[in-house]
């Protein structure tokens, strides 16, 4: 993170002696990336956060990805699938992959096992319904429209708020996740041009504290999943500081850059993570150029599949193709895609756009997971010929 923060009860000087009132000493936890060469955080623990009684090997069925072959691009409608009774982690269901980044959806009802992602960091994207992230760090009430950025081996438990359903979007890292670099300065301070800044980010107010013995922790690592055993509570932190900490940002914090002609999809970027990056589309003003035509032109991105998920507001360039509340669109690299037939002639005049979606670019292509083939739409290829055949095939979602 580009800032420091601090919170909770922390010595003056870092590494040395800090006790209890009993005269024990706290125990100190340096957690940091890439090494001792990059951010890191200094966490203060009531009981030393390596004791664990037991470690056991964790099953999980295989999620195999299959290759987008034939080459199509495809629509899915994550809103078919399932619900249950399930939980943010245990419940993901794995929609798109590479070797970079996995692309999960989830639908939880039911708080979800502490949990801790060893393989890289974690962006959720909360489509709809509110939840208290629990952390390590303490807790970040999130909702509708919010980023939560969780950092490698960050300790932590969703639990949902209030009646309705928690709708995200999970992507995981293989790597870290921040703010593009062109946004911030040498020392890590946003800039003037980009399009959010330190004010619009927030991390956890105060420590979470529990108390408890034997406590399980699943943790997942670069060579599969093992649940741990902690003789203590891991959430018995009563201080931190430093750099590195989860955070939430929302979407409707975002502040779009327009231009006087149509403005491509870095201007929306929003995140970058090794071999991926993260765009926002919100309402903005429409070009303001005389001549202008609001809607995207025809493009193929020779280096990158392109996936849009929809979540709010009027998808004007994809009208007749099905898309909706939920949608999630896969356009990979080699295929040439843009505006749905009409969509361009009808754009033009338009003052602004009133849509919300959250792109994902990355740079490997994309398999397919199950959940995707689920809830697959799968007569959306064939959309950019007229509504006849997306309308008349049988086998569509």
């Amino acid at each position: 993170m580009p800032f420091y923060r601090s919170v909770g009860e922390i010595p003056r000087k870092r590494h040395t002696q800090f006790r209890k009132r009993d005269g024990s000493l706290y125990a100190e936890e340096l957690m940091g990336v890439e090494g001792f060469s990059s951010d890191s955080a200094l966490l203060y623990h009531e009981h030393a956060p390596t004791a664990i009684v037991e470690a056991v090997a964790v099953d999980e069925p295989p999620q195999l990805l299959a290759p987008n072959h034939p080459l199509k691009p495809r629509h899915f409608k994550t809103h078919k699938l399932d619900a249950g009774s399930a939980d943010v982690v245990t419940g993901r269901q794995l929609l798109l992959g590479n070797d970079d980044v996995r692309i999960s959806y989830a639908v939880a009802e039911t708080p979800s096992p502490l949990y801790r992602d060893a393989a890289g960091d974690e962006l959720v994207y909360v489509e709809a319904g509110a939840a208290t992230v629990e952390t390590v760090f303490g807790a970040l009430p999130v909702g509708a429209g919010d980023y939560v950025v969780l950092p490698t081996s960050t300790t932590h438990r969703w639990v949902p708020q209030g009646e309705e359903p928690l709708r995200v979007l999970t992507i995981e890292a293989r790597g870290h996740v921040g703010p593009p670099k062109r946004y911030l300065s040498a020392k890590g301070q946003f800039l003037e041009h980009a399009p959010y800044c330190e004010r619009d980010l927030r991390g956890p107010a105060e420590p979470h504290v529990e108390a408890g013995d034997h406590v399980d922790v699943l943790v997942r690592h670069r060579t599969g999943c093992t649940q741990y055993t902690y003789a203590h509570h891991p959430f018995d932190v009563i201080g931190w500081d430093g750099c590195l900490y989860p955070y939430a940002f929302s979407i409707h914090d975002f502040e779009p850059i327009t231009g006087r002609l149509h403005q491509p999809p870095p201007v929306h970027q929003t995140f970058e993570g090794p071999g991926f990056v993260i765009c926002s589309f919100v309402p903005r003003l429409f070009d303001y150029h005389p001549q202008s035509i609001p809607a995207p032109y025809n493009h193929a991105n020779v280096d990158s599949d392109e996936v849009l998920f929809y979540v709010g507001g009027d998808f004007m360039s994809r009208k007749g193709a099905g898309i909706e509340l939920g949608s999630i669109s896969l356009h990979p690299s080699g295929f040439i895609h843009g505006p749905q037939p009409g969509s361009v002639e009808a754009s033009i005049g338009k003052e602004r756009t009133d849509e919300y979606a959250v792109m994902i670019d990355t740079f490997r292509p994309l398999g397919l997971g199950d959940a995707a083939l689920a809830c697959e739409d799968t007569g959306y290829a064939w959309t950019w010929i007229g509504d006849a055949r997306h309308a008349n095939d049988s086998s569509s979602g």
